[in-house]
């Protein structure tokens, strides 16, 4: 049987973040308040973990979760390198709404899905999100709903949609506006032997705008008129509705 805690009762607080330790060591699945919408998170080293979070949102492998972290610096342990636009980026919108696609650190041993060698990393803002992240480590979350349906921006729309499946809810009032976080492609930064670095691509709008973006990345920034559909599918913001997609 599934608990909802009220995150802002300080009591419940302190019950609902020892439940979801424990849930996300077990391997079980929780919802957590984040920045942007619910997120329904689970232990990214845990392959078992990762799947029962697929399973519950109704999702294939081809669709991998991205990956939340608590601090700045986790972010070089997950990527292969984070260069010094991508630096940039983080410094700017860390902790916030913007989700960094990269290639992913060769050393890990997890299994997200379908990657094509690449996680999808984002720091959120919110005392309990961070508070959990710092304890649990990189948890794979995505936005709280059944696919297909909107994401949840309360706990109790999360529990309608995810039930059971989900071990411990941890409700923080509504979210602030219901908008998802903005992911760009920042893997063609990273360079190949001689080839030139490339430009950063929009692969969702969300939170943070495109005039944003361009402030900080100024030319590295794909122009408008480029941005043609790609032909693969790793991570779920490819060829996803904005409001089914990552958190």
């Amino acid at each position: 049987m599934s608990t909802i805690f009220d995150c802002r009762d300080e009591a419940q607080l302190l019950a609902g973040m020892r439940n979801a330790r424990q849930a996300i060591g077990r391997g079980e699945l929780i919802v957590m308040p984040t920045d942007t919408v619910y997120g329904v998170a689970a232990d990214a080293f845990s392959p078992t973990a990762v799947q029962r979070l697929l399973d519950a949102k109704g999702r294939g492998r081809d669709q991998p979760p991205p990956v939340l972290i608590g601090s700045k610096d986790t972010l070089a342990a997950l990527a292969e390198s984070v260069p010094e636009p991508v630096q940039r980026l983080v410094d700017a919108f860390w902790p916030g709404g913007l989700t960094i696609v990269l290639p992913a650190q060769p050393s890990l041993v997890w299994d997200l899905g379908e990657t094509l060698g690449t996680v999808a990393v984002r720091m959120p803002e919110g005392h309990v999100a961070l508070e959990l992240l710092a304890e649990t480590g990189p948890l794979a979350v995505s936005s709280a709903n059944l696919t297909g349906r909107d994401a949840a921006i309360s706990a109790l729309d999360a529990e309608k949609m995810l039930g059971d499946s989900v071990a411990v809810y941890l409700a923080d009032g509504m979210s602030k506006d219901g908008i998802a976080s903005t992911i760009v492609d920042a893997t063609s930064l990273v360079r190949r032997g001689d080839e030139e670095p490339g430009l950063v691509r929009i692969l969702r709008y969300g939170v943070v705008t495109r005039e944003q973006l361009h402030e900080v990345l100024g030319d590295l920034l794909e122009p408008d008129d480029m941005q043609e559909p790609h032909e693969d599918h790793t991570h779920e913001d490819h060829a996803e509705e904005q409001q089914d997609g990552n958190p």
